[in-house]
């Protein structure tokens, strides 16, 4: 890949290096539901700066940089979303710039769960902010294909002419899901369709490895779509939600896999950032999370017949 004329490493070859190095597979959602954070971190902040946005905007910068530096050793990318943070204001966009530097200092990818769209300059603009040079910018972007590949466009240039990497939505697991992408068309379910035009758009996005730098979204809840997802999309890598919480196991993503353990990053974000719920209490939140890291990452190997 070339950006502004120098040879980049593209963002699947730099994907497909982490997995190898760290031997995971692991990507942890920041996503601080304030109800859930520990309550310690959110009444000193309370008592240094009031009661107010900017207040809560320094508690998850606080809450993000222990967990950033808890479990950096065994994941391979954090995955913020964006609606955790915009809620806040220009305070939360403080919070969301600062904990990209710290993730990205840490050494993993960030991957900026956004779920954009939109055609023309708006998303043009959008892929400067989110895929550029900028402080709100990760290594990869979270977006909806509705509006086609005019709508996408913007997004897969930087990936094709730089090292940026982009996820599309496209199987994804929540309980509504099948209203749009089981709909029939042509005796196919709407989203197999989704499936061709991807392999199409994400043509010449390829890095040395073999893994283009678009990827899409594959449920863990769907084993045997994702299986058949596998086969028709070979060389495009899966982030897949649904892991732990959302009920989804490690048995469950393997499918998502190729034999080699490759292909697929399975997310989990309140089954690691808030595991503190479930051991250790709150004052050790960055301890539970570091060890619930390590264990999904064992997990995952395991069903995948590798090493921890």
């Amino acid at each position: 890949m070339r950006a502004g004329g120098e040879v980049v490493a593209s963002f699947a070859d730099r994907l497909m290096s982490a997995i190898q190095r760290k031997n995971s597979r692991v990507v942890v959602g920041l996503d601080p539901h304030l109800q859930l954070m520990p309550p310690h971190l959110l009444e000193d902040a309370y008592l240094e700066h009031g009661e107010g946005a900017e207040a809560v905007a320094q508690a998850i910068i606080r809450f993000n940089e222990a967990i950033i530096e808890a479990i950096a050793a065994d994941v391979v990318a954090v995955k913020p979303q964006v609606a955790f943070y915009e809620r806040l204001g220009a305070w939360g966009f403080l919070a969301l710039e600062k904990t990209l530097a710290m993730a990205k200092e840490a050494g993993l990818l960030v991957i900026v769960d956004g779920k954009r769209n939109d055609i023309g300059s708006t998303a043009a603009a959008y892929a400067e902010a989110y895929l550029g040079d900028g402080p709100l910018a990760g290594d990869a972007l979270t977006v909806n294909p509705y509006l086609g590949e005019d709508g996408l466009k913007p997004f897969i240039d930087r990936c094709r002419d730089g090292d940026k990497g982009l996820f599309i939505l496209l199987r994804t697991s929540n309980p509504s899901a099948g209203d749009l992408q089981d709909l029939l068309v042509q005796g196919r379910p709407l989203y197999l369709h989704l499936a061709d035009l991807i392999d199409g758009w994400s043509q010449g996005t390829e890095g040395e490895g073999g893994y283009r730098s678009v990827g899409v979204v594959v449920g863990a809840t769907y084993a045997d779509e994702a299986r058949q997802l596998r086969q028709q999309l070979p060389r495009l890598p899966f982030l897949v939600p649904g892991y732990g919480h959302q009920g989804g196991t490690a048995e469950d993503v393997a499918c998502c896999f190729h034999p080699d353990g490759t292909g697929a990053i399975v997310n989990s974000s309140r089954g690691i950032i808030f595991a503190y719920r479930e051991r250790y209490g709150a004052k050790e939140f960055a301890r539970a999370a570091k060890d619930a890291a390590r264990d999904m990452k064992v997990d995952i190997n395991q069903a995948l017949g590798l090493g921890a």
